[in-house]
């Protein structure tokens, strides 16, 4: 098998892959979280603006504890994480199939609760039954809600497909014939989940949750949190997108659930007073440095073509893909690039547009190891935010300088290579021109 025959069979994999209905569920249900996550952030920020004095100055207007309302809107958007996984994986799951993603959503959703802690320990020892725990509603839980999702919406499916349930006259209405329709599924989940509660409690003294943390979620997290993890989850997404797949959407399908874990993580350390910076217990890998840090004009890095390109374009594809992208590259939209250039099977610029972004998470990711950025909070800001705006509200002035030292970084990687591609699309050019003077 020669190099053009095993990447075909690469990219007929990945395409395969992709286009798995559990995959595209999992990508969306995901990316269902992103409004809501920024929506929160929005009121984090207002409360934690890297500004100095700022604090100080809003305590002063509206006193000592001005920052509990906006906290507690951040709270209830990153804290129900799981909740909003669960809903959105199910529906996405079931509407795939055709079948009632309302129903399925709401089995899923109270099959979840089913299975959460009923109690909790007080920091006095008391115990503290009829809750909700907070702790596995958020990134804790993310994992379970993805199981339960997964469970919930192929039982749906499967009663759909085999005709399974309550059959009602076709002269009752709609919705009451759709309740009785998901009610087999429904108790069928349910009772699933008593006995799983009931298995974990009873025999195992745990909760099914708890489990899934410690023998899934906490080590694949732990996972993602290395740098050697970050090289390839980073490396891949710039891999596949050069292959004409996107990237940061198939990669993102399977690493998203971590990465946000590992955010909200940081965010509960700093709600309990713990400072993020030198604490060996905050994760250094989120989803910031995967979504903003090593995406400036877009996946690859492609602002630093952008900049290479102007400093050394000559031909006129160079520039006018330049003048055309630029305004899109500033908000992190590369698709002129990507599809104008192109920079899909091209092969001059395969390196730089996987090598940029790996060495802007490498420099992130070591500026936060030695202390000199902190790790990230569960603040975000919208993917479109343009370079050095976005690291100053996310890290203050220590994030810019890293986007900065990361831009530099990228246009050096890109420039010799760019000048290879411009002498390349000149010669052409002039080739044209000299075919297009004899006729």
């Amino acid at each position: 098998m020669d190099k053009q025959e095993f990447l075909d069979k690469f990219i007929e994999k990945v395409i395969f892959f992709g286009q798995i209905p559990s995959v595209r569920a999992l990508r969306d249900g995901v990316i269902l979280t992103m409004p809501f996550t920024i929506g929160g952030s929005i009121f984090l920020l207002i409360a934690n603006l890297p500004i100095p004095g700022y604090s100080e100055f809003m305590a002063g207007i509206f006193g000592a504890n001005w920052t509990d309302s906006l906290n507690a809107v951040a709270n209830a958007t990153f804290g129900a994480l799981a909740f909003v996984i669960v809903i959105g994986i199910t529906h996405r799951s079931v509407t795939i199939e055709g079948g009632d993603a309302a129903m399925a959503s709401i089995t899923a959703l109270l099959t979840f609760l089913a299975l959460l802690p009923s109690e909790i320990v007080a920091g006095n020892g008391q115990i503290i039954g009829g809750i909700i725990p907070r702790s596995w509603i958020g990134a804790n839980g993310i994992i379970t809600a993805i199981f339960v999702a997964f469970f919930v919406s192929n039982v749906f499916l499967y009663c759909d497909r085999h005709n399974l349930g309550i059959k009602m006259p076709e002269s009752i209405p709609i919705e009451i014939v759709r309740s009785f329709l998901a009610f087999t599924p429904a108790l069928f989940c349910f009772t699933v989940a008593a006995i799983v509660y009931g298995l974990c409690h009873h025999v195992l003294n745990s909760t099914f949750p708890e489990l899934i943390f410690q023998l899934i979620q906490s080590p694949l997290q732990g996972l993602s949190d290395t740098l050697l993890g970050g090289i390839v989850i980073i490396g891949l997404q710039s891999v596949l997108f050069w292959a004409g797949i996107h990237g940061p959407n198939v990669v993102g399908s399977v690493v998203s659930p971590l990465l946000l874990a590992n955010t909200w993580e940081n965010q509960q350390l700093l709600d309990m007073g713990q400072q993020l910076l030198g604490n060996p217990a905050a994760h250094i890998f989120t989803s910031q440095i995967s979504d903003v840090f090593t995406k400036s004009g877009g996946c690859g890095f492609t602002m630093g073509f952008l900049i290479a390109s102007y400093l050394v374009g000559k031909s006129d594809q160079i520039k006018t893909v330049s003048k055309v992208a630029l305004i899109p590259g500033i908000f992190n939209i590369n698709e002129p690039i990507i599809f104008g250039l192109p920079i899909v099977f091209n092969p001059y610029m395969i390196v730089p547009f996987i090598v940029a972004p790996v060495l802007a998470m490498i420099i992130t990711y070591t500026s936060i190891s030695i202390g000199f950025m902190a790790p990230f909070s569960g603040m975000q800001v919208p993917w479109t935010t343009p370079t050095i705006i976005a690291g100053f509200l996310l890290n203050g002035w220590q994030g810019a300088i890293i986007q900065l030292i990361n831009l530099i970084v990228a246009t050096i990687v890109y420039l010799p290579f760019v000048k290879m591609q411009d002498r390349i699309l000149c010669e052409e050019e002039e080739a044209q021109k000299g075919l297009e003077d004899e006729f």
